[in-house]
């Protein structure tokens, strides 16, 4: 087995329970880890025999522009497209973090982690 780790995707969102976060939006950060099997792309040098990370760049960016109250609903559709489009993910570890979030005090990010396995 492989691991692939897209780090620090940035993406500019509209996620949250209050409706400022609607109309405003916030920075926030993914950060993706896939578990794959390497050893016919390792042979092959193919990009068919792998998993395309442009690929899972795109999913994440994709879901990130669909609008969600919960940082663990979006996360959870990005697990779930991931799974669905790119048969040879095993697991995924997911952290969706919003900057800056507005909770009143001064943090940096608030992060949630969802880590899955396909069945």
């Amino acid at each position: 087995m492989g691991t692939i780790k897209l780090q620090n995707i940035r993406t500019y969102s509209f996620h949250g329970c209050l409706e400022e976060e609607a109309l405003i939006g916030s920075d926030y950060r993914v950060d993706l880890e896939v578990k794959t099997d390497f050893r016919k792309s390792s042979t092959s040098d193919d990009l068919k025999d792998t998993v395309d990370y442009v690929l899972l760049n795109k999913i994440v960016v994709e879901e990130m522009e669909i609008r969600s109250k919960l940082l663990e609903h979006v996360a959870h559709r990005i697990i779930v497209r991931v799974f669905k489009e790119i048969p040879s993910v095993s697991r995924i570890l997911l952290a969706v973090s919003k900057l800056n979030p507005p909770i009143g005090g001064d943090v940096e990010s608030v992060t949630i982690e969802m880590e899955e396995y396909r069945s």
